[in-house]
């Protein structure tokens, strides 16, 4: 499954928000897991959570991954129909794969999937962050 990570600028900006969160529902007594809102219930659930991942677009690139454990429809508040998609809260770096912009989230063939950096190409997993950020913004990544 592929979804934007919106608000985040960086890998980095996403396992601190992760970590907050995670720190928040643990003070607050609750089941400390993480999860993402969405308002559609993907209709492929087993096939994603039988060892799938929801890969984050973040600043136009593919650039890591979490685990999806779980799908959990539920009716908010409002009656409206809503879904948590359960996650692992380690995030997996992947080798970065442009993406334009779209809504919502949209399914991923395995095919597709960028594999999880450092797997056939060491040098762009040693690179910094800011440095693979600037040489994908040049279209050299």
């Amino acid at each position: 499954m592929l979804k934007l990570c919106v608000g985040c600028d960086s890998v980095e900006d996403l396992e601190e928000w992760i970590a907050f969160r995670l720190d928040e529902r643990r003070r607050a007594g609750e089941p400390v897991e993480q999860f993402h809102t969405t308002r559609m219930v993907p209709s492929r659930g087993d096939e994603l959570t039988a060892g799938g991942s929801l890969y984050w677009v973040i600043k136009g690139n593919v650039q890591c991954r979490q685990r999806l454990l779980e799908i959990r429809p539920f009716t908010d508040s409002e009656g409206i129909g809503r879904c948590h998609l359960i996650l692992d809260p380690t995030v997996v770096r992947t080798d970065w794969q442009p993406r334009r912009a779209f809504q919502g989230w949209r399914y991923l063939k395995i095919a597709d999937a960028p594999a999880d950096l450092g797997q056939g190409n060491a040098a762009f997993a040693e690179m910094p962050p800011k440095l693979r950020l600037e040489l994908a913004e040049l279209g050299l990544l």
